[in-house]
C-alpha cells in the first residue's frame, strides 16, 4: 500500500495552530515513508468560504516549508491525478455516489423542516436523550414524498445508519475506539441547497484520492463511525484513521485567541522562523523515546513515527516557542539572518538610512534575539538619532562628573588610529587610570550618550561599527543636552 496522506482545510479563516500541526503531521508522515502528500480545499460552506481563506491557507503551508505532491497550484489550477482539489468543483462526483445510496436503500429523503427539528432537539433534552433525529423520513411512502415536495418543501438527504450493532475505529494513536450504532444519528449527507456535506464528500474524496491514512484532530473522532459506516455502505474498504490529541492553552482550556496568535501568519509576522515553527509544532504532541528537543529538517523526518503520539492533550507555550526560536536563529548565518530580518527592519523605516552595514550591526546582538522582529528595536540606535531613556538621562549622563568624562573620551577618542575594538578599549581603560576613575563611571555615560541606552551590545565593538565621526557628534550632542 502506497502511503497517501491529506490535509483538507475549509476555507473559512486562516490556518490556525491546530491545523498547522495537523498538515506538518500529514507531510512528515508522507515524506517518512516515501509517500505522497495531498492538499485538498474543502469549501462546500459555501458562504462562509472566501478565496481569501484559501490564499492564507495556502500561503502559510507555503511558508512553514511544507510543500504537497497534489493539491491547488493557485486559486484557479491544480496539480495531480486526482483533481480538482477543490470540493466544490467535484459535485458531480458526490451526487454520483448520492445516487448510489438511494438506489440501495441506504439513504433516503429528509423533508423535516428546522423548526421540526429544534422540536425534536428540544424534547430530546427534556427527556435526557442524546438530541438525534428520530428517523421520521425513513420510511415515508411515495405519495407522502410527492405531497411534501407540492407544499414546497425541500428535501435533503440522510444517510440510513445500522440500527444496531458497534462500529469499531481501529485507531493508529488511541487504539480501539467503539461507538454503539443506535447512538448514532441518520447524518445529513446531501443539503436542501444541492450540495454535499463535509462528513459525505471527505469519504467520497478520501476514496477517489486513495487516501491510505486519515491524521487529523480528535474533533473528528465524533464524525468516524458514521464515516466509516459510508465507507461500507458504498462498498469501500476506508483507510486507517489516527486522531491527535487536543492543544490546551497553558490554563489549560483548549486554545483561543485569548492566549495569544493563533495564526500561522500571525506568528511569521512575530518573527518566528519556519523551521522554528516546525520543530515546535512536531513536539506538540509527539515525542521520540529519548525527549530529543531540536531537530534538523531531515531527522524530523527520519524520526517522525504515530507511535510517539500521545493521547492526552498538549500545552501550547509561547516561552518553549521562542526559546527554540531563539536557537534557531543563533543557528542561522549572518547573511540568512539579515536577509530574513529585511522585512522587519523596512517596517521600522530602517532599510536605507545611512549606517554601519546592516549585517556588522545585526551580528552584534545575534546571541540575544529570540524573534525576528526583535532585530530593529536592537539595532535602531545606529541609524536614528538619539533618543535618551529616562534612566539614561536621569541615571546616568546627569550624575555627577559625568559630562566632564564625555569630555575627556571625546578628546581621547579624536585621533584614535585605528579606531577598532581593541584599541578603543585599551585607550578608554587608560583613560579611566589617568582619571583615577573606576571603569564603569566612563563605561556608562560612553554607551548612554551614543545609544541613549544604558543596555546593549559589546561597547567598544559597537562603537567600532559606529565609526570614529558618528562616536565623537552624538558624545558632543551628549554634552549639548547636558548644558
Amino acid at each position: 500500500m502506497q502511503v497517501r496522506t491529506r490535509f483538507a482545510p475549509s476555507p473559512t479563516g486562516f490556518l490556525h495552530i491546530g491545523g498547522a500541526r495537523t498538515t506538518l503531521y500529514n507531510w512528515l508522515f508522507a515524506r517518512r515513508h516515501g509517500g505522497a502528500f495531498i492538499l485538498r480545499i474543502e469549501d462546500t460552506d459555501e458562504v462562509r468560504s472566501t478565496e481569501e481563506s484559501v490564499s492564507a491557507i495556502l500561503d502559510s503551508i507555503r511558508w512553514l516549508g511544507l510543500d504537497w505532491d497534489e493539491g491547488p497550484a493557485d486559486l484557479r489550477s491544480d496539480k495531480g491525478r486526482c483533481g480538482p482539489y477543490y470540493q466544490m468543483r467535484r459535485v458531480d462526483l458526490y451526487r454520483a455516489q448520492r445516487d448510489r445510496l438511494l438506489k440501495d436503500g441506504k439513504a433516503y429523503r429528509c423533508y423535516c423542516t428546522k423548526e421540526e427539528l429544534d422540536e425534536m432537539r428540544r424534547l430530546a433534552q427534556l427527556e435526557k436523550r442524546p438530541p438525534r433525529y428520530d428517523g421520521r423520513c425513513r420510511s415515508l411512502t411515495e405519495a407522502k414524498r410527492r405531497e411534501l415536495e407540492a407544499s414546497g418543501r425541500k428535501a435533503a438527504v440522510r444517510f440510513q445508519m445500522p440500527g444496531d450493532g458497534v462500529t469499531v475505529i481501529e485507531d493508529q494513536i488511541r487504539g480501539s475506539v467503539r461507538f454503539e450504532n443506535h447512538l448514532q444519528q441518520d447524518l445529513v449527507i446531501w443539503k436542501t441547497t444541492d450540495g454535499p456535506t463535509y462528513n459525505f464528500a471527505c469519504v467520497v474524496d478520501d476514496h477517489l484520492m486513495e487516501i491510505s491514512h486519515v491524521i487529523r484532530g480528535d474533533e473528528h473522532l465524533s464524525n468516524t463511525p458514521s464515516q466509516i459506516q459510508i465507507y461500507r455502505a458504498l462498498g469501500w474498504e476506508p483507510p486507517l484513521f489516527a486522531h491527535l490529541s487536543m492543544i490546551l492553552g497553558p490554563d489549560g482550556s483548549k486554545l483561543s485567541k485569548r492566549h495569544g496568535a493563533t495564526s500561522v501568519l500571525e506568528y511569521r509576522d512575530q518573527g518566528y522562523l519556519p523551521a522554528a515553527m516546525r520543530n515546535y509544532l512536531a513536539l506538540l504532541g509527539w515525542s521520540t523515546p529519548d525527549s530529543q528537543q531540536l531537530f534538523a529538517a531531515e531527522e524530523l523526518v527520519g524520526k517522525f513515527a504515530l507511535e510517539g503520539c500521545q493521547k492526552s492533550p498538549a500545552t501550547f507555550d509561547t516561552v518553549k516557542l521562542q526559546w527554540m526560536n531563539g536557537e534557531y536563529i543563533r543557528k542561522t548565518g549572518l547573511d540568512e539572518l539579515t536577509r530574513l530580518a529585511e522585512p522587519f527592519l523596512e517596517k521600522a523605516g530602517l532599510k536605507g538610512l545611512p549606517g554601519p552595514d546592516l549585517k556588522a550591526a545585526v551580528a552584534l546582538e545575534h546571541e540575544k534575539f529570540k524573534l525576528l522582529s526583535e532585530i530593529p528595536g536592537l539595532v535602531d540606535f545606529f541609524y536614528k538619532p538619539v533618543e535618551f531613556t529616562p534612566k539614561a538621562m536621569d541615571k546616568v549622563l546627569k550624575a555627577p562628573g559625568a559630562k566632564e568624562v564625555l569630555n575627556g573620551m571625546a578628546l581621547a577618542l579624536k585621533d584614535l588610529e585605528p579606531f577598532d575594538e581593541k584599541t578603543i578599549e585599551a585607550r578608554v581603560r587608560r583613560f579611566c587610570e589617568d582619571e583615577g576613575l573606576k571603569t564603569g563611571q566612563a563605561f556608562h555615560p560612553l554607551r548612554a550618550a551614543v545609544t541613549g541606552r544604558t543596555e546593549g551590545p559589546t561597547l567598544f565593538k559597537m562603537l567600532e561599527i559606529m565609526g570614529r565621526g558618528e562616536v565623537l557628534k552624538r558624545l558632543a550632542d551628549a554634552q549639548t543636552r547636558l548644558a
